[in-house]
């Protein structure tokens, strides 16, 4: 017990229907994007492939006023989840990772793309408090999402995550490319002809469930890593168990969709992502490389966005990290930040002295163009050898 909250720390499988739907209310109240990275159903399912996953239940204690969330404007009509919280329901969740020597880290962290704690608006609870209930010393993060007031000020950097903002529809946001990256567009869409003229017809499933597509997009993101010198998620069993269980998962807030581009009958690019009814969070693309001179990925992401649209979504959230194809298509950014929540103690200090020298170090890189070039160039090298 923490002041005017309980705090119960319980594996994913252990949340019941009730505070699976709390959850719900009080995301769907947040005011932020309804990220599915966010959402029961993904901590859930890194539940199922990683054992050390847990959530901490906040409940408020007996009694005790609700004058902050009463002031944030909570029970005025707001929708099904402006009551979220009322009695003794749940008032917040912090998913995360447990770790040896106190040391956690978000859920899913290293494929998750947007993290951090679901809170009631208004609760006075710190970052420290979750993290002593959890019996953390510190708490990693590398996609923190942007308004988590407790661990915005355990940030060491803040990144831009590149969207397509297609709040005014499809043809609005088609208009605004051709202003913004004629030549992109204009290039795409003939290649996309070229495509059906010399390869034969192009057909394009937004929603496929085929489980052979995502059998050869995991092959393609595979070799795409070792070609280009990184670390193979898909190398690691519970990534791709994770992604199969979530290929299955279909929800209102978490739903995998596996978006194909076939041309005559055969797949040759592929996207899966998580989709809630508002916001597709963009995740694994790849293509077969035997047609790269056709752009398959970005002829892809581009029937993608407009199949997103017809389905109601409103945001293709395209991830953290530079590339070109994404400052071409992007027409918005939100931001995301990097670095971990400590509490005072020996254990703190280990973990600073274990992460942050390579923090700074690739933070150093990322900022000098000179040596991000370098660095990405001896990359490419890396994955040369791979591949011989």
């Amino acid at each position: 017990m923490h002041g005017a909250v309980r705090i119960r720390v319980v594996a994913p499988e252990e949340l019941g229907a009730a505070e699976i739907e709390a959850w719900r209310a009080l995301r769907a109240g947040s005011g932020a994007p309804l990220n599915p990275f966010m959402e029961p159903e993904f901590t859930r399912a890194v539940g199922r492939v990683r054992p050390a996953a847990r959530v901490a239940v906040v409940t408020e204690a007996p009694g005790t006023a609700r004058n902050e969330y009463a002031a944030a404007g909570a029970g005025t009509g707001a929708g099904p989840a402006a009551g979220a919280g009322a009695g003794p329901g749940p008032v917040g969740f912090f998913p995360y990772e447990a770790g040896s020597l106190g040391r956690g880290r978000a859920i899913g962290l290293g494929v998750s793309d947007s993290q951090g704690a679901v809170l009631r608006p208004g609760l006075r609870l710190g970052a420290r408090d979750l993290m002593r209930a959890c019996s953390l010393s510190a708490w990693e993060f590398d996609n923190l999402e942007d308004g988590q007031a407790g661990f915005l000020p355990y940030a060491a950097e803040g990144f831009e995550s590149p969207v397509i903002d297609m709040g005014d529809g499809y043809e609005a946001y088609e208009a605004g490319l051709r202003l913004s990256a004629p030549k992109f567009y204009r290039t795409t869409t003939a290649k996309e002809r070229r495509l059906g003229r010399q390869a034969g017809e192009v057909r394009f499933v937004f929603d496929e469930r085929d489980p052979a597509a995502l059998d050869a997009l995991m092959a393609w993101k595979s070799a795409q890593y070792r070609r280009t010198g990184r670390r193979d998620r898909f190398a690691k069993d519970w990534i791709r168990d994770l992604v199969r269980l979530l290929a299955n998962t279909r929800t209102p807030g978490c739903s995998g969709v596996l978006s194909v581009l076939y041309v005559a009958g055969r797949p040759v690019a592929a996207h899966f992502g998580l989709r809630s009814a508002t916001v597709l969070s963009c995740w694994f693309p790849a293509y077969d490389t035997e047609f790269a001179k056709y752009s398959p990925g970005l002829v892809l992401h581009l029937r993608m966005a407009e199949a997103a649209a017809a389905e109601g979504i409103r945001m293709l959230d395209l991830g953290r990290g530079a590339a070109e194809y994404k400052d071409s298509l992007k027409n918005g950014a939100l931001t995301v930040y990097e670095g971990s929540a400590v509490r005072p103690g020996p254990l703190a200090v280990l973990h600073r002295a274990s992460r942050e020298p390579g923090r700074r170090i690739h933070s150093f890189v990322r900022n000098r163009p000179v040596l991000a070039s370098l660095a990405q160039r001896t990359l490419n090298q890396v994955g040369r050898v791979r591949a011989r």
